[in-house]
């Protein structure tokens, strides 16, 4: 059985770690090693993680199976929204599961509890990014009502990248 427990600063180390893992094992094999190291370097830094983590306006969960985390989920609203940054929207900014662990519903659970966010917080709409070659994640969304409205660009070490902007009216 998984359950959601919401994260704090005390679980920094741990947020760390399963962000760095899970990152790695969803992107390793489509990126350069130099990439995806820089990224990582970069991206989960245990201050800016601390950051994220603090802001009233983003919140961690992790999902976590027995005594193991297995994956997490990162909601922003207003201005820690990474682009739209409308006052009825929310973003998914994040959802991995580690790879052992897919396949047992932890994804739909964080999904679940984005769009109960979403509709505590009379949302109008949930929106996420998705890179285009992630044919999982867009597969994931899509079952669960995603469609695509638009686009942009991720810098990913020396190379831009094309996200999918997904969007589910609530």
């Amino acid at each position: 059985m998984v359950e959601l427990v919401k994260v704090t600063s005390s679980d920094i180390i741990a947020l760390q770690a399963l962000s760095r893992q899970t990152f790695f094992e969803t992107f390793a094999a489509e990126n350069t090693p130099a990439n995806m190291q820089s990224f990582l370097n970069k991206a989960f830094q245990e201050e800016g993680l601390l950051e994220e983590i603090n802001n009233p306006h983003s919140v961690f969960y992790f999902a976590k199976a027995g005594d193991n985390i297995i994956g997490y989920l990162k909601i922003n609203t207003g201005p820690a929204q990474t682009e739209l940054q409308e006052e009825d929207g929310l973003e998914v900014e994040r959802i991995y599961v580690l790879k052992e662990f897919q396949g047992q519903k932890a994804g739909k659970l964080m999904l679940d509890k984005a769009l109960q966010i979403g509709r505590e917080r009379n949302a109008a709409y949930i929106w996420l990014g998705v890179w285009e070659k992630n044919i999982k994640a867009i597969s994931f969304y899509s079952k669960n009502g995603f469609i695509a409205f638009s686009s942009h660009i991720f810098r990913f070490g020396d190379e831009d990248q094309t996200d999918i902007m997904m969007k589910l009216e609530l």
